[in-house]
């Protein structure tokens, strides 16, 4: 598992104000089209070099200026080196007696059935050869299925869910694999343009053997009209790259008269990696 590392906060949503469509708006504010035509910008340059012999962008841009704060949310100093031993005296210890089997299960946490559609999220964790990973530790977080996060700076008029909390966790299995249920998540506002939305999507951890070896992705949904207008799924400006955040609905996965179901497998190493948000974020990721 690679040595990356990162700081997990709460998803940190800006307050909205209840009333906010009916508000006078801010002629000075960018528009999604003002973002829109920033991003086609960047993608239309992105192509042109491609034709002219540019290597393909697999990872993230660190600074990607339709992401309004990407400036801020990543290291501008050279990095240093930290002593691997002093760290290690504080790394997590977790097994599978600590992490119970119900923690993956985000809809029995309460004492009532959650809002929204319930759903099945599994797959594999890999590595750049395509062997499982066993017993890594998988957290998950996410909005309920209105878009809105259990959290105190979360204030955006939507309605919070008494039976949904958000947040599981497992461990892998002897095949690398891991499985949740859980709600499917809304889209929710956030402040960096007028009117900007998230798509729908899961955050997930994964913990390795050792506190430095950390890191932290998002979970898209296929089909979301809001990919294109979103600049954090677009800082990945290759598309190839972008499409391994996205889940395949999977059939096999759904139970009947219960739940959907949707694979996605998370490749640690190679080429063919998935995404992870210290790359394009720092230490600072994991904002929205």
């Amino acid at each position: 598992m690679p040595h990356e590392t990162t700081a997990q906060t709460d998803e940190l949503v800006p307050a909205a104000e209840p009333k906010a469509g009916h508000a006078q708006l801010d002629r000075a504010v960018e528009t999604q089209k003002d973002l829109s035509d920033e991003i086609n910008g960047l993608a239309d340059a992105y192509k042109r070099a491609l034709k002219d012999g540019a290597p393909a962008e697999t990872q993230p841009r660190l600074d990607y200026p339709p992401y309004r704060s990407s400036i801020l949310r990543h290291p501008t100093k050279s990095l240093h080196h930290a002593d691997p031993e002093t760290i290690e005296l504080y790394s997590p210890a977790f097994g599978h007696q600590d992490v119970h089997a119900l923690e993956s299960d985000l809809t029995i946490q309460h004492n009532g059935e959650p809002q929204g559609e319930r759903i099945i999220v599994a797959g594999k964790v890999l590595d750049g050869d395509g062997r499982p990973v066993a017993g890594q530790l998988v957290e998950i977080w996410q909005a309920n299925a209105s878009g809105r996060y259990i959290h105190k700076r979360d204030q955006h008029p939507a309605p919070i869910d008494p039976n949904f909390t958000g947040i599981g966790r497992c461990i892998t299995g002897p095949d690398g694999s891991y499985r949740f249920t859980t709600i499917k998540p809304g889209a929710y506002p956030w402040k960096n343009h007028l009117n900007a939305w998230r798509p729908a999507h899961i955050h997930f951890s994964l913990f390795g053997t050792e506190f430095t070896q950390r890191i932290i992705t998002q979970m898209y949904f296929p089909g979301d009209q809001l990919f294109p207008l979103d600049p954090i799924y677009q800082t990945i400006v290759d598309q190839d790259a972008r499409d391994r955040l996205v889940a395949n609905y999977d059939h096999s996965l759904t139970e009947p008269e219960w739940a959907l179901g949707y694979n996605w497998d998370i490749v640690l190493t190679g080429p063919k990696r998935t995404w992870t948000e210290n790359e394009a974020l720092g230490a600072e990721g994991d904002e929205e």
